[in-house]
């Protein structure tokens, strides 16, 4: 029999006019065109145009964070936030191995290496105690800052990721870094939309940053975005994404190494109409993630839910399934339904270019790996 032929048909059943059903797929249903359209017209089609400040406003607006700062990618926001923080070459960062390569690439970018430490099971993102025991086992402190004893090395920062948009145990999470006195940068590339006890995620820590990348929960086809309180660092990150250049009607005279990183004008046209439409988007996307816990309610399988006190965007679904066998068996038999799934990614800690790198004990990391499959979840359009 097919493994678990009833959720099959259910996600058909949640996606009836599809022959072939999407992972994540954006939604174009409001001014796109009209924008876009606008965009060519005014001729301001790549880094300087009123559609880059407007989709930063809107952003910042929904968010509640004091600034926006827009990039081409996710990955380049998270690269220039940690340089913000303090991030220097030969520093080290801590992160999760359960996440896209996007976190640690940027971490590499920065010129750190990243420390892995175990992500929990409510949330598949960092592990406060894990943390905690971590950084009271192996660092000590001097006039450089936590050093790390084991390798002489500085840890600059610790960057949790809120894994398919389920907002992490961020309270706990920045009890800790305040106490070791270590800034954090939230990965909020995937949780556009969650708020952790009413507050918006990436607002948290020091910065954070969100991507818009082409199956985000809205799109700019590829862009990302700085999140701050501080004007200091706004305004750092706004002089350093635009090439480092001062301000001058014709001259170019630049002040120090910075990144062609500015979001396009027309990347940014296609933003603020999605933005426009992100409430229903994300309404939709929790109506298609209470359905899967009404069908699941009950079964063997576990679907991921938002912890109390949260409020996730339900970027993607996933389910924990038994174990290796039965994820491998449920993967070929939804995409043999033409229904795309996906496991979760390879852990980081285990890739050839960050195998040599300092990792606590992963067991639940590395048990999840072995477990969890993300099912549809495009939102639904009238």
């Amino acid at each position: 029999m097919t493994p678990h032929a009833d959720l099959i048909q259910f996600i058909k059943s949640l996606y009836p006019d599809q022959d072939r059903i999407a992972l994540q797929e954006p939604r174009f249903g409001g001014n796109e065109k009209k924008y876009l359209l606008d965009c060519i017209d005014s001729t301001f089609v790549s880094s300087v145009g009123t559609y880059v400040n407007r989709f930063e406003d809107m952003v910042a607006e929904f968010t509640g964070s004091a600034y926006a700062i827009a990039t081409v990618n996710g990955t380049a926001a998270l690269q220039v936030a940690l340089q913000l923080a303090g991030v220097q070459a030969g520093d080290e960062v801590i992160t999760q191995p359960l996440s896209f390569i996007a976190t640690c690439n940027a971490i590499h970018y920065a010129g750190a290496q990243p420390v892995f430490i175990d992500v929990h099971p409510d949330t598949l993102a960092l592990d406060p105690k894990r943390l905690e025991q971590f950084l009271s086992t192996h660092t000590r402190h001097d006039s450089a800052g936590c050093i790390n004893k084991s390798t002489g090395k500085r840890i600059a920062a610790v960057v949790p990721m809120h894994t398919f948009g389920l907002p992490c145990h961020l309270e706990e999470l920045l009890e800790i870094c305040a106490r070791y006195g270590i800034p954090m940068v939230e990965d909020a590339a995937e949780s556009l939309g969650s708020f952790y006890h009413g507050r918006h995620t990436g607002t948290f820590g020091q910065l954070g940053t969100l991507s818009f990348n082409g199956n985000k929960t809205i799109t700019t086809g590829g862009g990302g975005m700085i999140l701050t309180s501080d004007p200091e660092l706004a305004r750092r990150a706004k002089h350093l994404t635009t090439t480092a250049k001062l301000g001058h009607p014709y001259e170019f005279v630049h002040d120090e190494i910075g990144y062609n990183y500015r979001l396009p004008n027309l990347n940014a046209a296609l933003g603020c109409a999605q933005m426009e439409m992100l409430p229903h988007l994300l309404d939709s996307k929790r109506e298609v993630a209470l359905a899967y816990a009404a069908f699941l309610n009950g079964s063997d399988i576990r679907l991921m839910t938002e912890m109390p006190g949260t409020r996730a965007n339900y970027w993607l679904n996933a389910v924990v399934l038994k174990d290796r066998d039965e994820r491998e068996a449920f993967l070929a038999a939804t995409h043999q339904s033409h229904i795309m799934t996906r496991p979760v990614w390879r852990l980081l800690s285990e890739l050839p270019m960050y195998s040599h790198c300092q990792s606590d004990d992963l067991s639940m990391a590395r048990k999840l790996e072995q477990q969890v499959v993300n099912i549809p979840s495009s939102a639904r359009l009238p």
